[in-house]
């Protein structure tokens, strides 16, 4: 489909985002702030949760909680209309760093769009799914909600991200990660190193191997890890050696092959040493996000519309497992300055600027944001 000019009616948007922005604003900070101040990481995420889940339950949404047999999942609707739109809401924490990612802004934003969208639902059109989605930062917990149908109808899903600039068409790299252990022999180093088989000296071959396959990957092909065992003490050889990896390329077709290429490194230690090696797979894989152009030419009108700034083009920066929604459902995930690039993701200061005016502002435009754009999307697919 394509869409060329916002169509939702001027008055009914002008209704929702006097919802969001004046009747239900205290609230969302409160929200907001409460996860900030409560941090919990993947899969523990069990009092924001609650907290989304409530709050959209006082407001009459259906809400079923935990759901898709996740404990820290929860889903609730709005409407009946034709069209579907998944609001997404992320709420885990980073270990040791708090909201330095800035999920209780999603998630409260996602909350207020549909908080915004309630009483109109079914005047749009619209059926409105919010979905409380855990472990995005480690687990890949939207690659699981997938597989258990949460996605399941959806005709848009949609959700925003602060970040320390503006970008309209986000996109992402495709992620995998892989756990590594070697089996070998313990044995006296000087009385009989010849009886043992070096773990370590495995996991060494292994890396070595990887720095050279480097020179022959493409640029956005990267490969990176740590050693998090090799060995008790100098005096034994080590039986055992593991490590945790990641790898991520641009595509999921071409991540599919550097697993292949990176797994074969880790074999050949095994086979240079006499070791045994195995190798899995903690989570499923982050595929690429695909920016949807008709919804994202919504998106921009409605940003500019509520004065965001000019949002600028970037290639793949990160990665997130709402690349797997936007493989399977037309998909935005817009991304909000909450900085002006005094700070990114993943840093101290970041958590601060979650907290901060210039966050808080983001949360709302985001929420109205991504309100106005159902709403747009819903009247065209009905026009």
């Amino acid at each position: 489909m394509t869409i060329t000019a916002a169509t939702a009616p001027t008055a009914l948007k002008s209704a929702i985002a006097e919802r969001i922005t004046a009747r239900h604003r205290h609230a969302l900070l409160a929200l907001s702030r409460r996860i900030h101040e409560h941090p919990e990481t993947a899969f523990e995420e069990r009092q924001a949760a609650a907290w989304c889940a409530e709050l959209l339950e006082q407001q009459g949404y259906l809400v079923t909680s935990p759901a898709y047999g996740l404990e820290t999942a929860f889903t609730a609707t709005a409407g009946s209309g034709p069209t579907t739109v998944a609001l997404v809401c992320e709420y885990d924490a980073l270990p040791g760093l708090g909201h330095a990612c800035g999920h209780n802004l999603i998630a409260a934003a996602g909350v207020g769009a549909a908080l915004g969208l309630a009483p109109y639902a079914d005047e749009l059109g619209l059926t409105v799914r919010v979905l409380g989605t855990p472990a995005e930062e480690r687990g890949a917990g939207k690659a699981l909600l997938i597989d258990a149908g949460a996605f399941d109808g959806v005709d848009a899903a949609m959700m925003v991200h602060p970040c320390p600039f503006e970008v309209a068409e986000f996109s992402s790299f495709a992620l995998g990660t892989l756990e590594v252990e070697f089996t070998g022999q313990a044995a006296h180093p000087s009385l009989d190193p010849h009886e043992g088989r070096n773990a370590a000296d495995a996991l060494t071959v292994a890396q070595v191997a990887i720095g050279l396959l480097r020179q022959q990957l493409p640029a956005h092909w990267k490969v990176h890890g740590v050693t998090t065992f090799a060995g008790d003490a100098p005096n034994l050889v080590p039986a055992r050696a593991t490590a945790s990896y990641e790898i991520r390329a641009l595509a999921a077709e071409d991540l599919r092959e550097l697993r292949e290429r990176v797994e074969a490194c880790f074999r050949a230690g095994a086979l240079a040493t006499g070791c045994e090696v195995t190798l899995t797979r903690p989570e499923p894989d982050y595929l690429d996000f695909r920016t949807d152009p008709a919804l994202i030419a919504l998106w921009r009108q409605n940003a500019a519309r509520l004065g965001r700034p000019e949002p600028m083009a970037k290639g793949a920066f990160a990665c997130t497992d709402m690349g797997n929604v936007s493989h399977r459902v037309p998909a935005i995930h817009p991304v909000l300055d909450i900085t002006g690039g005094a700070c990114g993701p993943h840093e101290p200061e970041f958590a601060e600027a979650a907290r901060s005016p210039k966050g808080e502002q983001a949360l709302l435009d985001g929420a109205v944001g991504l309100a106005w754009t159902a709403a747009d999307f819903a009247a065209a697919r009905t026009a």
